[in-house]
């Protein structure tokens, strides 16, 4: 077998791999309802409630009708809010007024704008003065990969604080 060969059907598999998990993560996005999580209102308030509590404050940037986004939520940060873990929601594209963590009244698009987000979901995690702790996570992974690497990057947060 060529190189080229191999290569391709590397690839092929692959390809088929992240159609399979994003067929998978659309359906399971339209068979349960959507569960919003806390809309932010005051970042620099809730990073002060966060690290009170020697937690990160957990900011997912979602979009309205994303299905990753409801899939995550759903999946992995409701519960985590519900035990406590301080998460709140920016809506990309949303007039929503929240204030940033000097104060002043932005709407939830403009913060999502300078934190320079493209995708949704993204997940932040905030630390003190506002600065990000921890990598990233953008968009959604595959099911089984989703919640470990939410854990991963929640313990590199901590470890920042």
């Amino acid at each position: 077998m060529s190189l080229a060969l191999g290569i391709e059907r590397m690839w092929l598999r692959q390809f088929g791999l992240a159609v399979m998990g994003a067929l998978f993560w659309t359906g399971v996005a339209q068979a349960a309802p959507d569960a919003p999580l806390p809309a932010s209102v005051s970042l620099s308030k809730e990073l002060a409630q966060a690290l009170q509590r020697q937690e990160p404050l957990v900011v997912m940037v979602s979009l309205e009708n994303c299905p990753f986004c409801r899939i995550s939520r759903r999946s992995h940060l409701n519960p985590m809010w519900k035990a406590g873990l301080p998460i709140v929601q920016v809506d990309m594209r949303s007039n929503a007024m929240t204030e940033d963590f000097v104060g002043k009244s932005v709407t939830h698009d403009q913060m999502a704008r300078r934190w320079q987000t493209k995708v949704a979901p993204t997940l932040l995690f905030i630390g003190p003065g506002g600065k990000e702790v921890a990598e990233r996570m953008e968009v959604t992974y595959l099911p089984d990969f989703y919640g470990p690497y939410l854990q991963e990057r929640l313990a590199q947060a901590r470890k920042a604080l």
